[in-house]
């Protein structure tokens, strides 16, 4: 929403003043940012209830920033002054409003103007009141964050990443480079469980098993038939909705899918159906990976971006294979290499493996193990279940009677890992949670150093092309000047082909008390939120 130019030369000239003291009041952290808590502290003086002020917010933050900064501020002013009056509260009501009553707050609090006094109601007074008395008195504990009016731990998320993250975000452009902002429906959202794999290694059989009957779409053969993302979620009847009307659904977590574009969004789609398990839980089935001279067909959209962007979004990631399909392409490791920083949600599964013998079984396994070693890079085994998931009989007289009593026990862990997935939901949200802020903080450091760099007059272009060809020295240097860890610090190779879009010297400074803001976040916040809320799923 834009304030008319008649709106905005009529308050610069009357009443600049005035806005800018109110603003530098409530904002008590100084930053330029008025977050939710101090907006209501302070727009309460206007006596206004909360559904009130609650529009109020809401037409001011336009941009769902999470934050006032002093345009909007003024916004929210006006349209207090506004409702006081008597007005219905709609993005609309400023454009053709030129007059405000700027008196309201000014019986509570005495605000010096020009001539040293200050105004109240039309009259001059003496100042009586100390505007420091009415505002109360920060916390002498590390944060003043208060959870009374919290019911649940997502809830104290939605709040925290809401005043004290996304501010940091905003300023550092972590929604550019790295994840767009989170929004409600990302925290609402239930858990998520991703299939991955080469076609025909039994991905959308995998759901039907699971569901015991097909999702509205679903294709199964044994050439390549799922060519898009589907999200099989819970819905009041059986419907496929397309991706371009899922991504701006406000009530559903994919709307920062809109940044892969249309042509991503042609091949996305959502099945809702109305079944007990899509109640705890949302499955993601994949288009198959592509091997041989077929993975040299370019997609139309970044096939490995979107990977990684539901990979963060997800509890738990199905890596599926078959027997007759052990090699890893080009693609199917670039597709994994996208998962870095998943490792604990991964889960292996060597599905279709009635189709050969106990022995053969084994060399298989071991040829898959050996495979997988040598993609995900880490020392830990790979966790690898082993089965046929599907609704046919098992093959018993490929696999003896050993053999199917491990297809059942494997088949038994398996699900028991799925069904402990809505349990653990909570302690997985806060472990994104805290993940991102980490990312979040180190992005800040690494995009104001930069921006320190950078020369003052001549020389930014050359400067600039020095430091991306340099930016692992760069990181280097940030890690041991402010005692980072290494392992959370981003892909260098991304980074570097990233920041190539933008200009270093447009960068913000380094901000210390918004870090520190973070960090306190980190350090008492979250411990406070879980000693005082327990987890409903339990």
């Amino acid at each position: 929403m834009e304030i008319s130019s008649v709106t905005m030369n009529s308050y610069s000239k009357e009443n600049q003043k005035i806005y800018q003291t109110w603003f530098n009041i409530a904002d008590s952290d100084g930053d330029g940012r008025l977050t939710g808590k101090d907006a209501i502290a302070f727009f309460a003086m206007s006596n206004l209830s909360k559904p009130e002020l609650k529009q109020v917010w809401a037409i001011a933050d336009s941009k769902r920033q999470g934050f006032l900064g002093l345009k909007e501020f003024i916004t929210a002013m006006q349209l207090l002054s506004l409702a006081q009056e008597g007005h219905e509260l709609t993005s609309d009501l400023l454009k053709n409003t030129g007059n405000f009553n700027l008196a309201f707050l000014n019986q509570k609090v005495r605000i010096p103007i020009s001539n040293g006094h200050s105004e109240n109601n039309g009259s001059t007074q003496a100042q009586t009141t100390s505007v420091k008395s009415l505002f109360r008195k920060k916390s002498k504990n590390k944060s003043i964050t208060s959870f009374a009016a919290i019911t649940s731990v997502v809830d104290g998320l939605k709040m925290l990443y809401n005043e004290k993250l996304k501010p940091l975000e905003a300023t550092y452009r972590f929604n550019d480079f790295v994840s767009p902002a989170l929004t409600s429906s990302d925290f609402d959202a239930k858990p998520m469980v991703m299939l991955l794999g080469q076609y025909s290694t039994g991905k959308t059989t995998f759901i039907k098993h699971l569901l015991q009957c097909n999702y509205p779409g679903a294709h199964i053969g044994p050439e390549p038939t799922t060519d898009r993302f589907i999200v099989v979620m819970s819905g009041p009847d059986e419907r496929n909705i397309p991706g371009n009307s899922v991504a701006v659904h406000a009530d559903m977590p994919f709307t920062g899918l809109t940044t892969f574009g249309g042509s991503f969004l042609s091949k996305f789609e959502c099945a809702q159906m109305p079944h007990p398990l899509l109640e705890h839980i949302t499955l993601v089935d994949t288009p198959g990976v592509l091997s041989g001279e077929k993975q040299r067909t370019q997609r139309s959209y970044d096939f490995t971006g979107v990977i990684s962007w539901f990979a963060a979004k997800c509890d738990l990631i199905l890596l599926l294979f078959d027997p007759h399909k052990l090699d890893i392409s080009d693609e199917f490791k670039r597709v994994i290499s996208s998962l870095r920083g998943q490792d604990d949600k991964i889960r292996v599964v060597l599905n279709k493996a009635d189709q050969v013998d106990t022995q053969q079984l084994m060399r298989v396994y071991g040829a898959l193990m050996w495979s997988l070693g040598k993609v995900l890079n880490t020392p830990e085994v790979a966790r690898v279940y082993i089965g046929s998931f599907d609704q046919k009989p098992v093959n018993d007289a490929a696999i003896g009677p050993v053999g199917k009593e491990l297809f059942e026990k494997e088949q038994d862990d398996l699900l028991q890992d799925l069904i402990d997935i809505p349990k653990k939901a909570i302690d997985r949200r806060i472990n994104e949670f805290v993940k991102r802020a980490r990312a979040v903080k180190i992005h800040a450091y690494i995009i104001s150093h930069l921006k320190k760099e950078m020369p003052a007059l001549m020389g930014k272009s050359k400067t600039q092309k020095k430091l991306i060809a340099n930016l692992d020295d760069v990181f280097a240097k940030i890690q041991r000047e402010f005692h980072l860890p290494e392992g959370d610090f981003p892909d260098v190779d991304q980074f570097r082909v990233a920041l190539a879009r933008y200009n270093m010297d447009e960068f913000e400074k380094l901000k210390p008390k918004m870090i520190q803001t973070v960090d306190e976040m980190l350090g008492y916040d979250i411990p406070e939120l879980l000693k005082n809320l327990r987890n409903l799923n339990d």
